[in-house]
């Protein structure tokens, strides 16, 4: 039986070439392709950090907000903190939440909603014919409210945000919740 052994610096070599090689491929990364760009380009005017305010009104909160890709792109995560003042006999508070935004093959762009209050909100999304808005809307849920959370770029660097709710067993019945704009920062 004959044992054939490789010198270290021939394993090096190797994989030195190997790492070159796949350095210089032009080829697509696993997901993407050039008939399927990233999935996030639609999303652009929203990627990064921003603040908001709810108008100024006694009760309502400020706070700050990001949009940003993870898992090397196949994700979109939006991360939110909002502070809420005492108002009404109800004490000061803080609302912090987080949402995973995924695509589907051949379906509507998903998202999941978390948050400190034990909430789980699934969404679908949608863009607006001239790509200026996008539309998060709940699942209809038997004996549940609805949701429906719209951004709308204004002009470069602001957004206006609506939270629409529907009430149980009327799952088209939205009315304005909170109303906002937001800044980048």
């Amino acid at each position: 039986m004959r044992t054939h052994f490789v010198s270290e610096s021939s394993c090096r070599s190797v994989f030195l070439l190997l790492g070159l090689f796949a350095a210089m491929y032009p080829g697509p990364v696993f997901g993407q392709t050039a008939t399927n760009p990233s999935p996030w380009l639609a999303w652009q005017f929203l990627l990064g950090e921003w603040s908001g305010e709810g108008g100024g009104q006694p009760g309502q909160g400020v706070g700050t907000f990001a949009f940003r890709t993870d898992l090397q792109g196949a994700v979109l995560v939006r991360s939110n903190h909002s502070d809420f003042p005492a108002s009404e006999g109800r004490p000061a508070y803080s609302h912090d939440d987080l949402t995973v935004i995924y695509p589907e093959p051949g379906k509507p762009t998903k998202a999941v909603y978390f948050d400190n209050e034990g909430h789980v909100i699934h969404y679908t999304t949608e863009f607006s014919p001239d790509s200026n808005a996008v539309v998060f809307l709940s699942e209809p849920t038997p004996g549940a409210p609805r949701f429906r959370l719209t951004y709308e770029k204004k002009k470069e660097g602001l957004v206006e945000i609506r939270f629409d709710i529907a009430p149980p067993g009327k799952p088209e019945s939205f009315t304005q919740y909170i109303k906002a704009d937001a800044h980048r920062k």
